[in-house]
Order: structure tokens, then sequence, then C-alpha cells
């Protein structure tokens, strides 16, 4: 069995191939940072997580970039009305996605790229788009020119025809800006500059980026012309990826993109998800109330990720009764391992035993990443974990030999790994980091570093959540810095 991914633009399942050998290159639209994270956002990076945790789990060197949107007419509209600026608004929810996300047991991506410390990088690609006839300058903005892009439309299935008699309809009463337009459906590279905003200098005068032409560079500037895998909702398919390929093809002159991925939409009952409506939730809204971490990432991973997800109380509670059954397989080890002669210096032999579960668990997410697929073979073990448990505890003995049963519980755990669905035994114990000082914290950053270079990516979690219990939020930046705040 090898992974087949469904392709966007293609519209079939491919058989999955690298540019470079056992090495991945992935990137996926991050957030517009000037609200809290919902239930979308959880889907969306839930489902990534997951992608790149088995990519690794096959053998996989995954190098996975998301950025952050930190410019932004919404970024700026609520820090007027917050009296604040547009780098303290983007700051601030920042800092809430790593605690919201994090919380869901979401690893931090190898880079988050912001905007603003791209312009440069975005001055040169618009330049390069503006020397090949592939854009245009009017009064200080830059669009581009989707009629020199004999490929628009490729991965929306859209006639660039149909996009321009959408908009002729529109363009005799439509805004200054839109009549600069040599076609209605070119698009903003660069916005001059309007009074009282944020803006760069730039060769055609004052102003900021568009909102397409911020990932092309980025992707460009991080992981090179062409990458493995790029991921967003499905609500970016167009316009916004489907700019993205004609920014960044038109530039170089080479694939984007070997394989586009989308993930489903988040409904309430059946509705979009709207503040609108007023079904509208927030992740740290939800494990408020409280629900389980765990719980609202088995809730995701019930449905496959091209498929719509129905969010209710009903489909919680379910996942609820789900995440116990999984829980009580994972901390088997916990209340029977000692009546089983388990302990933690020696194991009562290998678990290559359950090569069965192993194998249906591959063929399900290479599937696609067949989530659903998967679970099924973890609940199929912890319900017999379950099933041992509740001999011992009412027969005193098991019908299955010890080994045996440590194969099934070691596989449990190493499945639900790749999930990234974790049974936490006991709060940590914040003894060992209170009272941390700088200094302390400087050490354990530069630990954490060493780690994540040599790939031990579970050590430099532990350093994180070790940081995090004492009240320390580290931020990593592009290029390998990591900033830290009590």
């Amino acid at each position: 069995m090898v992974l087949k991914i469904y392709n966007t633009q293609t519209r079939q399942k491919e058989t999955f191939t690298t540019l470079e050998p056992g090495k991945v290159k992935m990137y996926c639209c991050g957030v517009t940072v000037y609200d809290y994270c919902h239930l979308g956002h959880a889907r969306s990076y839930t489902t990534w997580d997951v992608v790149r945790r088995y990519l690794e789990w096959s053998g996989y060197e995954v190098n996975y970039v998301q950025n952050f949107t930190d410019i932004d007419d919404k970024i700026l509209n609520r820090a007027k009305e917050h009296d604040s600026t547009m780098e303290e608004v983007s700051q601030r929810f920042i800092d809430a996605y790593f605690e919201d996300l994090r919380r869901l047991n979401v690893r931090d991506a190898n880079a988050y790229p912001r905007v603003t410390d791209h312009i440069q990088e975005i001055h040169q690609l618009i330049d390069t788009l503006t020397a090949t006839g592939h854009a245009y300058a009017v009064d200080g903005d830059v669009y581009y020119s989707v009629g020199h892009f004999p490929d628009y439309g490729k991965l929306s299935r859209r006639q660039l025809e149909d996009l321009q008699m959408g908009a002729s309809g529109r363009v005799a009463v439509a805004d200054p800006e839109t009549l600069k337009k040599k076609n209605p459906a070119d698009f903003a590279l660069w916005k001059a500059a309007k009074p009282g905003e944020p803006a760069w200098d730039s060769p055609w005068g004052p102003g900021r980026p568009g909102w397409h032409i911020e990932c092309s560079a980025m992707v460009r500037q991080l992981l090179g012309e062409t990458i493995d895998i790029h991921g967003g909702g499905g609500d970016l398919v167009f316009p916004h990826h489907e700019n993205e390929i004609a920014q960044s093809e038109a530039a170089s002159g080479k694939t984007l993109a070997r394989y586009w991925m989308h993930n489903g939409m988040v409904t309430v009952g059946g509705e979009k998800m709207s503040k609108s409506l007023g079904n509208f939730t927030t992740i740290r809204e939800l494990l408020d109330r409280p629900v389980d971490p765990m719980v609202v990432r088995l809730f995701i991973l019930q449905g496959h990720y091209r498929k719509p997800l129905d969010f209710t109380d009903e489909a919680i509670a379910s996942a609820n009764n789900g995440w116990e059954t999984l829980k009580d397989g994972l901390l088997f080890a916990q209340q029977y391992g000692a009546p089983l002669g388990w302990s933690d210096d020696s194991s009562p032999g290998k678990y290559d035993t359950t090569e069965d579960a192993l194998q249906r668990f591959r063929v399900a997410m290479d599937d696609d990443f067949n989530t659903p697929g998967g679970l099924a073979v973890l609940f199929e073990l912890a319900k017999e974990l379950r099933r041992q448990g509740n001999l011992l505890a009412h027969e005193g003995k098991t019908d299955t030999q010890s080994d045996r049963i440590y194969a099934i519980w070691k596989t449990l755990v190493e499945l639900a790994g790749v999930f990234g669905l974790e049974a936490v035994t006991q709060a940590q114990p914040p003894a060992a980091t209170q009272g941390i000082s700088d200094a302390e914290i400087e050490d354990l950053v530069k630990q954490r570093q060493s780690a994540r270079k040599a790939k031990n990516y579970a050590e430099g979690d532990r350093i994180r959540d070790q940081l995090q219990a004492s009240g320390v939020t580290l931020i990593d930046r592009p290029g390998g810095e990591t900033l830290w705040r009590r």
C-alpha cells in the first residue's frame, strides 16, 4: 500500500511522491490575527497536524511552515476600536493562537513567518511580475493581470471569461480602485497607502501588500519555488490559492505545489458557522466549558478531512464517550501493568504481534488520510484492553498472555500518538519550575532549540510544556529565533 492524496487541482487521488526522497516541504495558510481562533481553525490546524504526524511516522522528514497575516483591514479596524496599534493587536492574537492550539496538542510548525517580516521578498516578487508583463502599476497600486496567465482558473476550474462577465455588471458603479484595473478580474499585489494607516516604502510608492502575494513570497523564501504539499481551508481555493498559483508560477515558470489539499468547513447544526447567526464558537470558549481538548481532537478526526463537519452538542457528547474508551486503553498500563508484571525498565516482550493492526491503520491512512478508518483500529485495540481489564478486575486473570496484552497497549499508544491523542495521567507539578529565573529560561530555550535541530520533537515539546506550566510563552520566529515572555 502506498500513500495516495486527493489533489484538489486534478480532482483525483494521486500516489504521493516527493521532490526530494524522504523529505516533505509543506505549507499551510495561517490565520489573520485580529481575533480568537474558532472551531474552523481548530479543524484546519488539527488536520494538518495529523497529516504532518503521519508523514513523520511513515519516515519522512517534514519541513512545515505556517504563516501569520499580521497586516490586514480587519487588524487595523480592531486596533482603531481599541485605541491600539496593528503590532499590538497582532501580537495579542498570535499569543492567543499558541495558547489555544497548544491546548489541542497541535505541534508547533517549523516556522511561522509574518507578512511584515517579508516586505522585501514581496517587493522582489512583484518586481519580477511587473518586469515580465504579468503585473502593472497604476497610481501607487500594482495589479496582477490575470489575462497574461493562460492557466488561470486551473485549481478552482473557473473560466476567466465567466469571471469577467460576472464582474462586468459591477464596474460602472464600482469604486475608483476597481476602475483602475485593465480587467475586472485583476487583483491587487500592492496597495497605495491610505491616510492614517501603516505603510512601507516601495518602488511604486508607500503602501502595503495585497493578501494573495504574501503567501507566494513566504513560500518562495522559506521553502523554494516548488513545494510538495500546500494546504488550507476549502474556502481558500478561490481566489486565494488560485491567485497564489498565478503569481508564483508566472514568476518562476515552475509548479508551485505538487499536491493541493483542502479541508472541509465546520457547520453548526447544518448551518454555516458565523457571528451574524450567533452560532460562532471560539476554541477557548469550547475548552473552557470545559470540554477535554482530546474530545475536540477526536470529534475532528471522526470525520474525513475533506468533508463538512457538523458541530452539535450531541456530536461532542459522542466524541466524549469515545474518548473515555480510548483513554481507558491508553492508561491501561498505569492501572493494570503491575498485576501483569510490567515495569518501566522491562517489558514482557516485543509487540510485533500487532502488525495486523499496524497494517490496517496504514491502509486507512494511506487512503487520503482516512482518519475515521484509522480510529476504528484504535477503538478495536482499546476495547480489547478494556475487556482484559474487566477480566483481571473481576476474575483475577486475563484470557490472553501478558506479552500479547502489552503488544496491544503499546500499539494503541503509538497509533494514538500519530493522531495527537494523549491521555494525561495527572497534572504536572509546577514545583520544579516555580520561581524560574531568566537565565534558567534561556538555558531551557537553548536546550529546546538543540532538540528541534536534532529532530527530537518530543523533547522539544516537553521543554515547551515545562516552560508553559511556569507561565512562560515561547514564540518561534523565522530563522530559528525563539522569543519568550512571562
